[in-house]
């Protein structure tokens, strides 16, 4: 009996201890057990009453035990309720309860848990009373409370989690935190902390339990002292990311040994990383990314300790130096990430000792060596790899087979870098690759076939390399999951079967550059989801098949560019929504298409489109037209540029046979950047409204037949760079407002019209004027000395500038294109504009003397004055335009003896002086003897080579004019001495290296032989030259 009691004993006991721990070791409740307080129930029915539900997420708030209420938790012996926690966790927007937190709350007395992160509350304040629920330990308030948060918070002396987020909460001091004795988290997230100031230092040290704070995203600022983490003792988590921290990192954070995760991201700190985090011995998380201006020394950094970091985040920052090998002692290391820095040198073989990396990501920095050969370490040690990515560096090398061991990466990004050879057909053994980039890099070789047998890959990126060969079926056998491929700027030759159904279904299909065979591939008709689709430059000819427009409803960029594509276009361009079309360079013909609806970017420019352009055609999505190089004719419909249209940035419609006058519509395009109809048959006014455009930056109107004088409205173009009005019927003075205001314009163009007047003194205020070009008007008078103040054009122009417009979305440019007459010829530039600096003020009426300034302006490249009637001598100060290459002086008045100084410009390819008053002897020396007669010709008053007139006077004669005998020897003595340098200079590199190489005796004896040939052909050459100068003496003497 007794043994039966004690077992009767042990089993209550048993019983007992199950209820206690099924129900609740930390208080909760089992529902079906224990009924709520009446009170209770009585107050959460009331608390119900103030919110509204319309998606009745308390449907359950109903029945006489709220403990089975949803959210609510009570008590396993009294049955009070201990928590409200209505939080969604399956939603990230959250409940869509609003309305009031009622007072009834107060009447919950055992309310130890309060998550009020639920809903929308229409930004009320948080309530005063939550103050008094003084059982609180956890209280969560987010979503759209706003106002200053009660200082009565702080009686809840025995709360242990805190945390606030709403961007609408502010907080003007914390001395009401110092009460949150027992607080172990904190978290102000988004909350306005800027009138805290440095302040939460001293009060958040106090709390003696604290071992969470997470202030993200709130305001603080200023600069972080020292001493400011002297007293955090128990800190384990510091997260004071998203804020405007301008600061060295506090030198004391090394002293918090608790510390497990530090985030400081995205911040303004500056100054070095103290080197002493990697001795705290708990440390497992550190992101400092997006700081910009920290510092570190690689390889001091990566030397320390680090016994159990996991994750380094510092991206963005200036860390610098070479990787060490000790990197491979951080075995704990999951997460690297060091991109966008300035590290250097190559990958250390002892990342193979990383067994735990899950992401490695150097990307770019300064990488300039190679991938290792082989990794130390144990075998695939490497196997948790998920991210390698190296991409943007200046990485060379070959790709090393290791890479085949990576068993389960996910990313495999190379990109950007100057790595050769061929793509290791180990890849293939990838079988959980995802995204393989390798784009522009030089790889070379073939494509392996058994990158099809990668049957998770998704992204294959090889993008602009040197791999050559045939693509065929088998390299795309598994690729089931592919859906960006982008083999283009390769020397690809596709040779897919004639029924080849791709396994595929591709968004992104990059094929420019390839080559097709002649006929458009009939296998993208399986293709229904495509988004981008490039078939530029392939070779491709015929007409686009029907079924393709079948497909193409969802493209967003399509680009045919450059192919012998003939036919018409639809009627109607159905593409995808804001989509990117070029058909540029091709031999489309026939009417424009009428409608092309929701298309951001349409370049059907340089092809045989002809009639005049559609009057419905244009939609207000339109940002960039291109029509130039067709055959379009009739007027600019008003209805192209109405007030529905004016999101234009680009209109190109030139090299067509436009006529009618501009539309004044065209003022409307608030947003137009360039605006191109130069070389049509438009006729009228400019329009006043084009004075609108203050955006506007490159303007062309030449080569048309535009009439009156430059509208006073183009004074408000003030983003004006290039404004060509060249070869029309323009008359009227040059407005002196040109030179006021316009501090961008770069070109002004105003050749072949009708201006008259003088040249305005002002426009040398252009000071970033590159090419001016008045040539062929009536312009009158001097030339201003002003004219050598054209900043632009004191500055040698050596770096090559975009000055495009940017077709953002789709990586393409407007390119500015200008034609300057050039060394006797009409050049044409695009890519090399920016180089250019040139004034031409030919075919004019100008007069006077060319004034010495001009002189200052050490950047020209061509200066052509000819066809006027300018006098005087030329400036012998000429010299400093070290960068002429073309000059043009020819057709005026100028006199007085060509400047010998005029032989120094090394760089003049074209030199015209012709039909002048010069006089005296040409110094024909140096540079000057590349140009030959025509360059001096119709200059009465000169003498000497190359013309044939001989110059008068025996001394001058015999010093500077030479005899066709004498030019006849020193041409032979020339010929000798071109002959033995040439030969010196072969010799004199290979044989000393061959003998020296060989033996030390050859070399000496070698040397010897040397000397003796030398002594012979020196002594034979001056032997020569007193021959030759002895008769030369001789004949002067019989004269």
């Amino acid at each position: 009996m007794e043994i039966v009691k004690v077992l009767q004993l042990m089993l209550q006991i048993l019983l007992f201890v199950m209820r206690e721990f099924v129900c609740s070791s930390a208080g909760v409740v089992d529902h079906h057990l224990v009924g709520c307080l009446e009170l209770d129930r009585e107050a959460l029915l009331d608390f119900k009453s103030g919110l509204e539900d319309p998606d009745n997420q308390l449907i359950s708030w109903k029945g006489n035990n709220c403990c089975q209420w949803w959210g609510i938790s009570c008590d396993n012996r009294t049955g009070a309720v201990i928590a409200i926690d209505l939080h969604d966790y399956h939603s990230i927007y959250g409940w869509n309860l609003h309305g009031n937190i009622r007072p009834s709350l107060m009447k919950l007395k055992s309310l130890r848990h309060l998550d009020l992160s639920f809903g929308s509350f229409d930004d009320i304040p948080i309530p005063e009373f939550v103050g008094s629920l003084k059982n609180l330990q956890y209280l969560k308030i987010s979503g759209s409370f706003s106002g200053l948060i009660p200082p009565s918070i702080g009686n809840l002396s025995s709360l242990r989690y805190l945390a606030f987020e709403s961007s609408s909460l502010v907080v003007h001091n914390l001395e009401w935190a110092t009460g949150l004795v027992s607080l172990k988290y904190i978290g102000f997230n988004v909350v306005n902390l800027s009138m805290v100031g440095l302040d939460w230092i001293r009060i958040l040290s106090r709390l003696p339990s604290l071992t969470e704070l997470h202030m993200i995203s709130c305001g603080l600022s200023g600069t972080l002292p020292s001493h400011t983490f002297l007293n955090f003792t128990s800190l384990a988590v510091l997260d004071l990311s998203r804020s405007l921290i301008n600061s060295k990192i506090p030198d004391s954070l090394v002293n918090v040994s608790s510390l497990v995760d530090l985030d400081m991201s995205e911040n303004w700190l500056y100054g070095r990383i103290p080197l002493g985090l990697a001795e705290l011995p708990s440390l497992k998380f550190i992101s400092l990314f997006r700081n910009d201006n920290l510092t570190a020394s690689c390889s001091q950094f990566f030397r320390g300790k680090w016994e159990k970091i996991q994750v380094l985040s510092l991206s963005q920052n200036k860390l610098h130096g070479k990787l060490p090998s000790s990197i491979g002692n951080m075995t704990f290391l999951s997460d690297l990430d060091l991109s966008f820095n300035h590290v250097e040198g190559g990958i250390p073989s002892t990342i193979g000792k990383l067994c735990n990396l899950t992401s490695f990501d150097v990307s770019s920095n300064n990488l300039d060596g190679t991938l290792p050969e082989f990794v130390e370490g144990t075998q695939n040690c490497l196997s948790s790899l998920k991210v390698l990515d190296l991409s943007n560096n200046r990485l060379v090398g070959r790709l090393p087979e290791w890479l085949g061991q990576l068993k389960s990466i996910v990313t495999l990004s190379l990109e950007e870098n100057s790595i050769y050879g061929p793509i290791p057909s180990q890849l293939w053994s990838l079988q959980t690759l995802v995204h393989l980039k390798l784009r522009l890099n030089n790889l070379n070789g073939t494509l392996p076939n058994s990158l099809g047998l990668l049957s998770e890959l998704s992204t294959l990126d090889i993008f602009s390399n040197h791999l050559t060969g045939l693509i065929t079926d088998t390299h795309f056998q598994k690729s089931v999951n592919l859906t960006y491929l982008d083999l283009s700027f390769n020397s690809f030759t596709l040779n897919f079967s004639s029924n080849w159904n791709p396994p595929f279904q591709l968004e992104y299909l990059q094929m420019g550059s390839c080559h097709f065979g002649t006929s458009f591939p009939s296998w993208l008709k399986s293709q229904k989801n495509l988004l981008s689709l490039d078939f530029s430059n392939a070779s491709i000819s015929g007409s686009i098949p029907p079924w393709f427009w079948n497909i193409s409803n969802q493209i967003s960029s399509l680009n045919f560019s450059s192919n012998n594509l003939e036919g018409q276009l639809p009627s109607r361009l159905i593409l995808g929504d804001k989509s990117d079309v070029d058909f540029s360079s091709n031999l489309f013909e026939g009417p424009l298409p009428s409608m092309i609806p929701s298309i951001n970017i349409l370049d059907l420019s340089n092809n045989k489109f002809f009639g005049p352009i559609p009057e419905g055609m244009m939609s207000s999505d339109l940002w960039y037209l291109f029509l130039s190089g067709n055959q379009i004719n009739g007027e600019i419909p008003d209805s192209v540029i109405d007030y529905s249209m004016t999101s234009f940035i680009v209109i190109d419609l030139s090299n067509n046979g436009l006529t009618g006058s501009l539309p004044s519509g065209i003022g409307n395009c608030s947003y137009l950047r360039a605006l191109d109809l130069k070389k049509n048959n438009l006729s009228g006014k400019i329009p006043e409204s084009l004075g609108q455009l203050e955006l506007l930056e490159i303007l062309h109107l030449g080569d048309n037949k535009l009439s009156g004088e430059i509208p006073h409205t183009f004074r408000n173009l003030s983003s004006i760079e290039t404004m060509d009005l060249g070869n029309n019927r323009l008359t009227g003075k040059i407005p002196q407002w040109i030179g006021e205001g316009f501090e961008s314009l770069r070109i002004l163009n105003l050749k072949s019209n009708s201006f008259f007047g003088e040249l305005p003194s002002s426009l040398s205020n252009l000071s970033s004027l590159q090419v001016l070009d008045l040539t062929g008007n009536q312009l009158s008078g001097s030339i201003p000395s002003s004219f050598g103040d054209f900043k632009a054009m004191t500055q040698v122009q050596s770096q090559i500038k975009n000055y495009d417009a940017d077709l953002g979305l789709s990586g393409r440019y407007y390119k500015d294109t200008l034609v300057v007459s050039m060394k006797g010829q009409v050049l044409t530039f695009t890519k090399t504009l920016s180089l250019v600096v040139s004034m031409d003020l030919s075919g004019n009426n100008l007069s006077g003397q060319l004034p010495v300034e001009i002189t200052k302006l050490l950047g020209l490249v061509v200066l052509n004055l000819s066809r006027n009637h300018i006098s005087g001598p030329i400036p012998e100060s000429i010299s400093k335009l070290k960068q002429l290459s073309s000059l043009d002086l020819s057709s005026n008045k100028l006199s007085g003896p060509i400047p010998q100084s005029l032989s120094e410009l090394s760089f003049l390819g074209h030199l015209n002086l012709s039909n002048n008053n010069f006089s005296g002897m040409i110094p024909y020396t140096g540079h000057t003897t590349t140009f030959e007669e025509p360059s001096f010709a119709g200059n009465p008053g000169l003498c000497g080579p190359p013309l044939d007139v001989k110059c008068p006077g025996g001394d001058n004669d015999s010093k500077n004019v030479t005899s066709s005998d004498d030019v006849s020897s020193e041409s032979f003595i020339d010929n000798w001495f071109y002959l033995s340098v040439g030969l010196g200079f072969a010799a004199g590199l290979l044989v000393p290296f061959l003998i020296m190489a060989i033996r030390k005796s050859w070399s000496d004896a070698y040397f010897g032989i040397v000397d003796k040939v030398e002594e012979r052909i020196s002594f034979f050459v001056y032997k020569i030259a007193i021959y030759n100068r002895s008769r030369g003496g001789t004949r002067r003497s019989r004269r």
